[in-house]
């Protein structure tokens, strides 16, 4: 068996998984705030009471914000900025008393997931998307995460967006210093902000597509000009890694009409016949539990 956590800002969330990937047991904390330590020691105690749980010594995969630098085996670009600067893999090995611990991106983690035994199972590539208060991805190749030389493979977030119009140079500022990135536009918070300036009518992201879908002309508007934005977006990704699925997650992925527009307007943008695009844009199989099960699938079964 294996257990996968999933360390956030908020809580810290652990699952048992068999090889057959059912859930033997389940549990979650509080994130400490503010400390490292005491991180690392939710973390411990987590493991320990599922491992409790199930009467089992379990392999340990952990989803979290962030990457380690290949060049400082630290962990950057963190939102939980307690673990920047950390070297949270070593830690926990001591913690935890293991020769091995498997540490991924949470990004990479719900496209491991979804890779597994959901929307992208049975593919060779999988991206995985989060479309929530920030803009990430995973790669997934033949089951395992495709983390890269600079551990930022999937960042698809902090390129540019593509193919902008006039209205849309620079762009906004984003937080990593540049203007116009993906997350910038595409976020929830880009994408209420967006609608905000536009009607003076505060909503959040999938109220805009109810209201869209209720034909409210300007939620419609607003809506298409996101799916035009999100297709060219995932157009360069395709371009780039020619994946076979591509899974929407996080807070956004809920809206219904990117699953039908997505697909068609991108057929402008894909340097590919229009007409024979293979590649599925797909809602995740596992929701919110797809971080946590990605973590656990960072062990393939034995």
């Amino acid at each position: 068996m294996r257990i996968g956590i999933d360390l956030g800002g908020t809580k810290i969330e652990g699952i048992v998984l068999d090889d057959s990937g059912k859930e033997r047991a389940r549990m979650r904390m509080p994130t400490p705030q503010g400390s490292y330590q005491a991180t690392v020691e939710g973390v411990a105690a987590v493991v320990g009471e599922l491992e409790a749980k199930v009467g089992a010594r379990c392999r340990i995969g952990v989803g979290h914000p962030g990457t380690i630098s290949p060049a400082t085996g630290l962990i950057k670009n963190a939102n939980s900025t307690q673990l920047n600067g950390q070297p949270l893999d070593r830690d926990l090995k001591r913690m935890l008393g293991r020769d091995e611990v498997r540490l991924s991106n949470d990004a990479n983690c719900f496209a491991v997931s979804e890779a597994a035994d959901g929307a992208g199972r049975g593919w060779p590539v999988v991206f995985g998307v989060i479309l929530g208060t920030g803009v990430g991805g995973g790669i997934v190749v033949e089951g395992k995460p495709l983390t890269g030389a600079q551990a930022i493979g999937g960042e698809w977030g902090h390129n540019a967006l593509p193919l902008p119009r006039d209205d849309e140079r620079p762009g906004p500022p984003c937080y990593c210093g540049r203007c116009g990135c993906v997350e910038s536009w595409l976020s929830g918070p880009a994408f209420q902000q967006q609608f905000v300036d536009k009607t003076g009518r505060r909503l959040r992201a999938t109220e805009i597509a109810e209201a869209a879908k209720a034909d409210d002309r300007q939620a419609a508007e607003s809506l298409e000009l996101y799916c035009d934005r999100l297709a060219r977006a995932l157009a360069n990704v395709v371009n780039l890694i020619d994946p076979h699925v591509i899974v929407l997650g996080g807070g956004l992925s809920k809206m219904e009409a990117l699953y039908r527009r997505v697909p068609e307007l991108w057929r402008n943008y894909i340097f590919s016949e229009s007409d024979h695009i293979v590649t599925s844009l797909q809602p995740p199989v596992h929701g919110d539990s797809s971080g946590v099960r990605g973590a656990a699938w960072l062990w393939h079964p034995a």
